[in-house]
């Protein structure tokens, strides 16, 4: 049997290094642009590539009816990637690099928010699609890794991961979303939601 305990502890120990380098003033300010989308009426994309996808659906799940079910004003929170036949018909017909932009046009209005997922922060689609809200005049919130790439540059407010892994990043954009829900959950609907 092969004794995995190192590597299993590094794992833990450089997620908790990492943990610790977060921005939270940056996170502070992210809440802020949400609970305003909220109370504005407005939206918030969400969209990302491979687990990333899984991440933005995820929290679509956590705003839309975890926190909302609790509020008289929803969120309205809606998942690029959550329509397979829409993207799937966009990569067949158009080029896949358009599946989220595509979505966008035509539909993003002035006070939308687009909050995109990167581990690597160069995902050509998610770049493409951000570049069009960032035109639009629309507030660019990324979520990414590594160095940020060309995504940390492009957005207004980023939450970034400093690590070079693409495993990390996209457990702490987890946590990002479950870190935030629960901030909301407790200072919106009085509900401390950790000890649900």
């Amino acid at each position: 049997m092969t004794d995995y305990t190192q590597a299993v502890k590094d794992y833990i120990e450089l997620e908790k290094s990492v943990l610790d380098l977060l921005d939270v003033e940056e996170i502070s300010k992210v809440l802020n642009i949400l609970v305003n989308t909220q109370e504005n009426g407005n939206t918030v994309y969400v969209f990302g590539n491979g687990g990333s996808a899984s991440t933005a659906s995820h929290m679509v799940n956590d705003f839309n009816k975890g926190l909302s079910e609790h509020l008289e004003k929803k969120f309205n929170f809606i998942c690029l990637n959550d329509n397979v036949s829409t993207m799937m018909a966009i990569a067949n017909d158009i080029s896949y690099e358009d599946i989220f932009i595509f979505q966008l046009k035509g539909h993003l209005k002035d006070g939308d928010v687009v909050l995109a997922l990167s581990g690597s922060g160069n995902s050509k689609n998610v770049i493409k699609a951000v570049e069009y809200a960032k035109e639009k005049g629309n507030t660019i919130v990324g979520l990414t890794g590594y160095d940020g790439g060309k995504l940390k540059q492009l957005s207004d407010y980023c939450l970034h991961v400093p690590v070079n892994s693409m495993q990390v990043t996209e457990d702490i954009h987890m946590v990002f979303d479950h870190l935030m829900m629960s901030v909301l959950y407790k200072t919106m609907c009085n509900i401390d939601h950790l000890r649900k």
